[in-house]
C-alpha cells in the first residue's frame, strides 16, 4: 500500500524533477517507509511506500524491469500474485513481492494482464521505448487514481492536494460535481471538487502516447455471465462459503501481521471466524468500547474474539473523542464527504497500536442485502401496476402522501411516485440522496441551467440493459457498486485510513465473490433475517447472539452536537459558505436556523455537508 504521483509531458518536453518530488512529498502519509523516483525524458514517476509485501529494498520503486525498458510505479496490493508469478515460469524474477509480479505480467500480457489480477491496485507504467504511459486503477475501485492535464502535462497522484501542489491547476471548485456532493454525500468519476482534476474510472485503464490521451473499460460490474446450478440452494452456499474463504487467504498474504476491525456484527465475524481458520496463528482482532452502553458494542465482539481465540483488544474511547478528533479527521480528507469520521476514528487508534494491515468487514451489507431498501426496492417490483396509472394521477396520490414537501420519508415515497418508472435506474438515486432537487435548488443555484440528474443516475442509465439482466436484489446491488459504494464507502476508506498508514483490506469486494453472488437468484438472497445467505452459507461459523441481535453500529448523537458542542463550529463555516458565489447565502442561514430551531424536517446530515465544503475549500485554498 503506498501512493503514486507524477508527470507525462504530452509534447515530449522535458519532466521537472522539483514538481514530481513536491507531488510526491504531499502524499509522504500514505508510505512512511520509503521514497523514490523516476524522472528521464518526458515522464516524471514518485512513490511512497509502505511496506507490507517483500520488506526488502529490493521491491522499492519505482521499479525497473531487467531490461530497463520499463518503469512501475503502483499502489495496493496484487493478492494473488504467486498464483500469477507460478503462470511465468521463464521471467527472471529478483525478489520476492507482488510489484516485479505485476510488472512480469504487462510485458508478459500487456493490458490483458488485467484479467489475472486479484487485488487493489493503482499504477503507471512508463514504456521508454515506446514513449508511451498506462495508468490503470482496479475493478472495484478500492485504490484512487486522479489526474490533470495543465497545458501540455499530465499530471496523476493518489490524492486531490498532490495535483494541486505543484500550482499547475487552479484552485477553482468546480460546480458541475456540487449539485453530485449535496445529493449523494460524495462527487463520482469524473468530476472531483477541483475544476480540471478528474478521476479515473474503476475497472478502466487510460493509455498516453503520441500526446493522445485514450480511456476504456475493462471489466464491468454488471456484465459478469455466472455458469452454474442455482437451483442448488446446498451447492449455492458451498461455492459461497469456498469464494469467502478464498478471499480471506487473499488477504492474509503480508509479511507484517494483519489484524481486523471487529465490531460484533455479522460481517466483522464473519470474516473473523474465516480467518480464524484459513490462519494457523491467532487472529488480532480490535473494538471500540465505549462506557456508554448506548454506544458500545464490545460485549458482542468479545463473543468472537473467544469463540474464535483471537488476540483481542478493546480500545476505549468516549464519544466525545469524535469531537476531539474532528478537525484532525476533517483535515485528513483528501476529497470532500459527508461521511468517515467514524472510520478515521478507528483507524488512527489501531495504527497506534502498531497495526499497519486490517481487514474490514465493509461491503457485507452491500452484497448481501443487508440494508433496509434491498427489501424495499422488492417490495415496490410487487406493486408495479401502480405505474399503469397515469403521471398526474400519481402526481396527486404523492402530493397528498408527502404534504407537499420532498423532506423526510414521506417526501422520499412521493418522490418516487413521480419517477418513470419502480425500476433501479429511477429510484435508487432517491434511496441513496441526502439532499432533494428541491431543496439543493432553493439553497443554491447549481441547478439553474445544469443537469437535473446526478452523474450515477445518468451511470446507471447508460448501463440500464445489463442491469435489468440481473435478480431484483442483485440490481441493487450493483446500483450500489456504481454509486455509494465505489464514491463514499471506499474512497472515504482509503482516504482515512491512508491519513494515519494503515492499510484496510475488504473480503466483500473480492472480484469473484461479487461476480458469484450477484448472479444468485432473489429467492436464494432475500433476507428472511439479517443477510440469511451469508449465514446460512457460513453455518455453523457464526453464533444465533451474534445473527439475531439487533443492529447498532456508531449511531452517536451528531444532530445533538451539532446543536451544542459543534455549533459555534458549524456557524462559523455555514457563514462563510453562505458567502460562495453558488449558495443562496440567506436561505443556507435559514435552513440552519431552522436546524437550531429543532425542525425534525432539517436533518443534521443536510447541514454538515455544508459544514464539510466549507472547511475542505478553505483548508486547500479553492476558491
Amino acid at each position: 500500500m503506498c501512493g503514486i504521483a507524477g508527470i507525462i509531458e504530452l509534447k515530449g518536453g522535458a519532466a521537472d524533477a522539483n514538481l514530481v518530488r513536491k507531488m510526491t512529498d504531499a502524499i509522504a502519509h500514505r508510505g512512511p517507509d520509503a521514497d523514490g523516483f523516476f524522472v528521464e525524458g518526458s515522464a516524471g514517476l514518485g512513490h511512497r511506500r509502505l511496506s507490507i509485501i517483500d520488506l526488502s529494498t529490493d521491491s522499492n520503486q519505482p521499479f525497473h524491469d531487467p531490461s530497463g525498458r520499463y518503469v512501475l510505479v503502483y499502489n495496493g496490493e496484487m493478492y494473488n500474485y504467486e498464483e500469477v508469478k507460478a503462470m511465468m515460469p521463464d521471467y527472471p524474477f529478483r525478489t520476492a513481492g507482488d510489484t516485479e509480479v505485476l510488472l512480469a505480467a504487462y510485458i508478459r500480457w500487456g493490458v490483458d494482464c488485467l484479467r489475472h489480477f486479484r487485488g487493489m491496485y493503482a499504477f503507471v507504467i512508463w514504456d521508454k521505448q515506446e514513449r508511451t504511459a498506462l495508468l490503470c486503477r482496479d475493478k472495484m475501485g478500492v485504490k484512487p487514481l486522479y489526474y490533470a492535464v495543465a497545458g501540455d502535462r499530465l499530471l496523476f497522484s493518489s490524492e486531490i492536494r498532490s495535483i494541486l501542489s505543484t500550482g499547475l491547476v487552479a484552485r477553482e471548485v468546480d460546480e458541475k460535481a456540487l449539485l453530485d456532493y449535496f445529493s449523494d454525500q460524495s462527487i463520482p468519476y469524473p468530476y472531483t471538487v477541483v475544476k480540471g482534476i478528474r478521476q479515473l474510472e474503476a475497472g478502466s485503464w487510460m493509455r498516453i502516447k503520441d500526446g493522445r490521451i485514450r480511456e476504456h473499460r475493462y471489466w464491468d460490474v454488471t456484465n459478469n455471465p455466472i455458469e452454474f446450478d442455482f437451483a442448488d440452494r446446498d451447492g449455492v452456499h458451498r461455492r459461497i462459503r469456498q469464494l469467502m474463504l478464498q478471499s480471506i487467504r487473499r488477504r492474509l498474504v503480508s509479511d507484517v501481521p494483519v489484524g481486523a476491525f471487529l465490531s460484533g456484527g455479522i460481517d466483522s465475524s464473519a470474516v473473523v471466524g474465516l480467518m480464524a481458520e484459513a490462519s494457523s496463528s491467532p487472529a488480532n482482532t480490535f473494538t471500540i468500547s465505549f462506557d456508554e452502553k448506548a454506544y458500545d458494542e464490545s460485549e458482542y465482539a468479545d463473543i468472537i474474539a473467544k469463540k474464535f481465540n483471537t488476540h483481542h483488544t478493546r480500545l476505549l474511547l468516549q464519544p466525545t473523542v469524535f469531537l476531539d478528533e474532528l478537525e484532525n479527521a476533517l483535515t485528513a480528507m483528501d476529497t470532500p464527504s459527508g461521511d468517515g469520521i467514524n472510520t478515521y476514528v478507528v483507524s488512527k487508534a489501531i495504527s497506534r497500536k502498531g497495526m499497519r494491515v486490517a481487514l474490514s468487514g465493509a461491503g457485507g451489507d452491500e452484497l448481501f442485502a443487508g440494508y433496509p431498501f434491498f427489501s424495499q426496492y422488492l417490495w415496490l417490483q410487487r406493486r408495479s401496476w401502480i405505474w399503469r396509472f397515469p403521471s398526474g394521477v400519481r402526481s396527486i396520490v404523492a402530493a397528498v402522501l408527502s404534504g407537499g414537501r420532498q423532506e423526510g420519508k414521506k417526501g422520499r415515497i412521493g418522490q418516487i411516485l413521480c419517477q418513470p418508472s419502480p425500476s433501479i435506474v429511477d429510484v435508487y438515486p432517491l434511496f441513496r440522496q441526502i439532499l432533494p432537487p428541491s431543496v439543493i435548488g432553493r439553497l443554491s443555484n447549481l441547478s439553474s441551467g445544469r443537469r437535473l440528474t446526478t452523474v450515477v443516475g445518468e451511470e446507471l442509465r447508460r448501463r440500464q440493459q445489463e442491469i435489468k439482466s440481473l435478480p431484483f436484489l442483485s440490481q441493487v446491488s450493483a446500483a450500489e457498486y456504481l454509486g455509494y459504494t465505489q464514491h463514499t464507502l471506499l474512497k472515504d476508506t482509503d482516504q482515512m485510513s491512508m491519513a494515519v498508514s494503515l492499510e484496510v483490506r475488504e473480503p466483500f469486494f473480492d472480484q469473484d465473490l461479487v461476480e458469484f453472488v450477484l448472479a444468485v437468484p432473489d429467492v436464494l438472497k432475500n433476507p428472511s433475517y439479517p443477510k440469511s445467505l451469508l449465514v446460512e452459507s457460513l453455518k455453523p461459523l457464526l453464533p444465533d447472539e451474534i445473527v439475531f441481535r439487533r443492529k447498532q453500529g456508531f449511531l452517536f448523537p451528531w444532530d445533538v452536537w451539532l446543536r451544542t458542542d459543534l455549533k459555534g463550529f458549524c456557524d462559523r463555516y455555514l457563514k462563510n459558505m453562505a458567502d460562495r458565489s453558488f449558495i443562496n447565502g440567506g436561505k443556507l442561514l435559514s435552513y440552519w436556523n431552522r436546524f437550531l430551531a429543532g425542525d425534525k424536517r432539517v436533518r443534521w446530515s443536510e447541514i454538515w455537508l455544508f459544514v464539510v465544503l466549507e472547511y475542505w475549500l478553505e483548508k486547500n485554498g479553492v476558491s
